[in-house]
């Protein structure tokens, strides 16, 4: 190997020296564009250079100009997401004309240098979680130099576990602002950079993306590492639920006795496999967790029972959940997005595609909600739903029908509608019943004793917040099960320990946050120490009070640092399951954005039903 042309000096040979068992090592000296003539080293773990520049006190002059040379640098293989030889033309010139006379006496030389491209990312130093797009060009005379730098540093990447080859692509061209194909434009050159295969199947009409997930084959779904949803969190849970309803085979919810007694079924008739069950869906263009929009018109419900066969799913090849090799991305180009926030950090499509072509993995929690026939002499047959991040009634449904009056409003509509709703100060009757956490998952939960109990022991102080981070210990904690052949995502195992507890009254608001739901609006979330795979819903019951209180409620609820919880109308409950039934006048219920009717219905969180690509956010 040539280094500028010469022959390797012996300090170039004692660093290309192979030791045994470590055949990764390699050095050369190369031009760094910016920088100048740099060693670079590629490690077992990562590269780093450092620069040859010495002269004047470890700096130079040029022109007037004062070069200081770059101290020693290096980043992770597990931050690289490709490397490839460019073209000259990509290289500055004007940025190293005078660096180029400095280091090699004329930029001729440099002109005529082969460049290979090593990208990474950077992290903003005043948004952790934002990640920068980094290119790092190199050049060297001897092109076979190059090309074995590529192939070394590629070899190396190969060998990174978890990173996807085949994904598939959903995009929704009118998410958000109606940009959704702009947003997939923006990140796909990083997908490409990366040598991964994307099927990109942009959605013609509402449903088409459950529609592809349902009637896909397991054999098929098989070959591909992930789903990517490039657009927001209704678009993400109409892909959720196609994934799940016709794979997802698990108990209905439990419930209390007396509820059961009410639907006029036993016991055994909550255990069935859920394949038993129809599907119901919605379908909106895009979802607010707090103030959504959607379309409510029942004749856009499509019925997907399992049955009668209807779903073309591989019957023969069974296909086991969770799932950790099938993980899910999301690019944001919502109106909320608070999924991604609340799983990335920020909300922000570079920052999203980076985490999924390094193959990063965050587990979520997942809710199965079932709507139950109101009487035991009806014909209506349950109706399955998943929900990932948010299940809301009262206050944040009536937004929805409200909202529906002035879509030519554009996004303003969902401030107009709230407030409408608001001032009309209208409250639902309705029984909440929810499971207690036994003593046995509370031991085993960090700092327990202060998260459960009573409803007043959960209006903690900020201080006593967990706050889900990435490697969150919380999330990492192996659940504590009544039966060890239980899968990680089992529901909660209903012991003799445990009891039904009931709240009933009139209320403004139920809600059942799976996450924290942090958004542009409300900055910390529904439930600030939400975590994303703790096996627990966060049960939120608004009873009806003034409209002073309420108000001053909201305000918590948008301001970030505030303690909306710590409000006596307010019950906040920590729970595994619970059940809903309404009384006299009613609401709909919002799931992830997606309108649902129920007038009774079950709900349990499955613990890490499914993966994302994703780290969790940055502290």
């Amino acid at each position: 190997m040539e280094i500028n042309g010469g022959a390797c000096n012996s300090e170039d040979k004692r660093r290309n020296a192979q030791v045994e068992g470590e055949a990764s090592v390699l050095s050369s000296n190369v031009l760094l564009d910016h920088v100048g003539e740099v060693t670079l080293t590629l490690h077992s773990d990562g590269l780093s250079w450092k620069s040859l520049d010495s002269f004047d006190n470890g700096a130079s002059t040029c022109l007037g100009i004062k070069f200081v040379p770059e101290i020693a640098t290096e980043f992770k293989l597990s931050d690289i997401y490709a490397v490839e030889l460019t073209d000259s033309d990509m290289i500055q010139e004007s940025n190293l004309t005078c660096a180029g006379e400095c280091f090699l006496g004329n930029d001729s030389d440099y002109s005529e240098m082969n460049h290979f491209a090593v990208h990474s990312f950077q992290k903003s130093k005043s948004q952790p979680c934002l990640w920068i797009l980094a290119m790092y060009t190199f050049g060297h005379k001897d092109l076979q130099t190059c090309q074995m730098w590529v192939n070394k540093i590629n070899d190396s990447l190969n060998k990174e576990v978890g990173r996807p080859k085949n994904l598939l692509v959903f995009v929704h061209p009118m998410s958000g602002k109606a940009n959704g194909w702009r947003t997939w434009e923006t990140v796909a050159p990083i997908f490409s950079r990366a040598k991964i295969n994307a099927k990109v199947i942009v959605t013609q009409k509402a449903g088409h993306a459950f529609d592809v997930m349902t009637s896909i084959s397991n054999d098929e779904l098989n070959l591909y590492d992930g789903a990517v949803a490039v657009g927001g969190d209704g678009f993400f849970n109409e892909i959720l639920n196609g994934y799940l309803s016709s794979r997802h085979k698990a108990p209905f919810p439990p419930a209390p006795s007396d509820f059961l007694d009410a639907l006029g079924n036993d016991v055994n008739s909550l255990v069935h496999c859920q394949k038993k069950a129809g599907f119901e869906t919605h379908h909106n263009k895009e979802s607010d967790p707090f103030l959504p929009s959607l379309e409510h018109n029942e004749s856009q419900f499509s019925h997907l029972g399992t049955n009668d066969g209807s779903h073309s799913v591989d019957k023969e090849i069974e296909y086991s959940l969770p799932n950790r090799k099938f993980r899910f991305g999301i690019i944001p180009a919502g109106s909320t997005d608070a999924i991604v926030i609340c799983t990335t950090g920020i909300r922000d499509p570079i920052t999203s595609a980076l985490h999924i072509v390094l193959g990063k993995r965050v587990c979520l929690d997942v809710a199965q909600v079932v709507r139950w026939k109101t009487t035991s002499t009806s014909k209506v047959e349950p109706y399955v739903r998943y929900a990932a991040s948010f299940a809301g009634y009262g206050f944040y449904g009536d937004v929805i029908t409200e909202s529906e009056k002035y879509r030519w409003m554009g996004p303003k509509r969902y401030d107009y509608a709230g407030t409408k709703v608001f001032l009309r100060h209208r409250s639902y009757e309705a029984e909440v019943a929810y499971l207690e956490v036994g003593s046995e998952t509370i031991s085993s939960i960090p700092d327990g004793s202060r998260l459960f109990g009573k409803v007043w022991s959960l209006k903690r102080k900020k201080s006593e917040r967990i706050i889900c981070r990435a490697n969150c210990n919380v999330c990492n904690k192996k659940p504590v099960c009544s039966s060890t052949r239980s899968p990680p995502a089992t529901p909660y195992m209903i012991s003799q320990e445990t009891r039904w507890l009931k709240s009933k009254g009139r209320f403004l608001s139920v809600g059942a946050a799976i996450m924290s739901n942090r958004n542009e609006r409300a900055p910390d979330g529904l439930v600030a120490d939400a975590h994303l795979s703790d096996g627990f819903l966060h049960l939120l019951l608004i009873r009806d009070c003034p409209h002073a209180l309420y108000l001053w409620h909201l305000t918590q609820l948008a301001m970030k640092g505030g303690n909306p919880l710590n409000f006596d109308f307010v019950e906040h409950y920590k729970t595994p399951a619970f059940t809903f039934t309404s009384f006299g006048n009613e609401s709909v219920w919002n799931l992830d954005g997606e309108l649902f009717q129920a007038h009774k219905f079950s709900a349990q969180v499955f613990r890490g039903l499914v993966c994302l690509f994703a780290s969790g956010p940055e502290v």
